[in-house]
């Protein structure tokens, strides 16, 4: 038969588990930021000196950086679309 843990060695995997998990959300913010620096870099021509930012690109920018804020953050992302020219 299993031998059971002990208090201890249960608690030293709970500790395991949950430094694990917690690392996996680091991991997902870690990748969620490149996605949306992607995403902010393919925009940063709109705001260049000779050109006008429209009010569309202005908010899809400023979405795209609050996405670290949303409730869901790392594992439930809306991204913002991207508006046209």
């Amino acid at each position: 038969g299993e031998v059971p843990f002990t208090p201890e060695e249960e608690a030293a995997q709970d500790a395991l588990e949950a430094a694990w998990a917690a690392a996996e959300n680091d991991r997902l913010a870690a990748d969620a930021r490149v996605e949306r620096n992607a995403k902010l870099a393919e925009t940063d021509w709109t705001a260049s000196s000779d050109v006008t930012m429209s009010d569309a690109m202005t908010t899809y920018r400023q979405a795209l950086r609050d996405v670290p804020v949303q409730e869901g953050f790392p594992t439930d992302i809306t991204w913002p679309t991207k508006p046209e020219e």
